[in-house]
């Protein structure tokens, strides 16, 4: 091979070497800056094929697609000086590259430093003006707004990052406070299920009161019923006997005699001093008819 061969293959290779280095492509999704021995001479380069001075320009390539980062949990005092653990995120997007190269030194990393430091005081801020309710439930989303629209603009002027969104995924208590207000819970249920215990055995025992009340006139009303009706029972019968009196006075006189013997004798115990002309004895003295011995006599 001859010299001037190798020396054209040399020239060739050299300008395909610098034509690589002045060459550079910027895709779609990024956006890029241009330094030429350290300092910018070219921002927000778009997507593309551009060219620059090989071996003395340098090109940086920055994604300008929403990101999104998830902060550190952080306790927040709220205005009433209670304790609360807030888990957050954000999301971003470079809007100026040259500003982002500026102040983050072109790192990522350095700009989500910056963010989070600036979020994490808009957030003690916030919380620090509201209530424990207010920034659980009745101004979050007011909250959310305020702090995305201030910490957006200082981004913006100090950072060139536009900062989207900021939301919080979950408000909780301290460990330490959490188990301070379950306690607290639980002795205030347990102060309300005795005032509902004690309510109960007051009303159970008016129950009991009326009940035995009303059994208590119940027995009476039964009582007074039940002497009534022995009472008419008794007259009754007293009007049978009258009635069996008056129809046989012989005959119910030796009915009640018998009845008399029978008591009088149930048991051979029974001991009895008469005289043995005794009215008592009177019909077991007489051998034939009753009817018969009183005409006789």
């Amino acid at each position: 091979m001859s010299g001037a061969r190798l020396i054209l293959i040399g020239l060739v290779l050299l300008a395909l070497l610098i034509l690589a280095q002045a060459a550079y492509i910027v895709p779609e999704t990024h956006r890029a800056v241009v330094l030429r021995f350290g300092g910018l001479i070219k921002t927000d380069v778009p997507a593309g094929l551009h060219f620059k001075i090989p071996f003395v320009d340098q090109n940086r390539n920055f994604d300008t697609r929403v990101l999104a980062m998830d902060l550190p949990v952080k306790s927040y005092l709220t205005v009433e000086q209670k304790p609360l653990d807030v888990n957050s995120y954000a999301t971003w997007r470079i809007v100026n590259v040259g500003q982002f190269y500026r102040a983050a030194q072109g790192s990522e990393d350095r700009a989500r430093t910056l963010l989070i430091s600036r979020i994490d005081k808009g957030l003690r801020d916030q919380f620090g003006k509201r209530t424990m309710h207010e920034v659980v439930a009745g101004e979050r989303e007011e909250l959310m707004e305020e702090l995305t629209a201030s910490v957006d603009r200082e981004a913006a002027d100090k950072y060139g990052i536009n900062v989207i969104d900021i939301r919080v995924r979950a408000i909780d208590l301290p460990k330490r406070v959490s188990d301070s207000v379950y306690e607290r819970m639980e002795s205030e249920r347990l102060k309300i299920a005795q005032s509902h215990r004690s309510k109960g055995e007051e009303l159970a025992e008016g129950v009991r009161a009326d009940a035995d009340r009303q059994r208590t006139v119940e027995l009476a009303r039964a009582f007074e019923q039940a002497e009534q009706l022995r009472g008419e029972g008794e007259a009754e019968a007293s009007q049978l006997y009258a009635d069996a009196y008056g129809k046989n006075e012989e005959f119910y006189a030796f009915y009640r005699r018998l009845k008399a013997y029978e008591t009088s004798l149930a048991t051979k115990d029974n001991i009895m001093v008469l005289e043995p002309d005794s009215e008592f004895f009177k019909y077991m003295k007489q051998s034939g008819p009753i009817a018969e011995t009183e005409d006789t006599n």
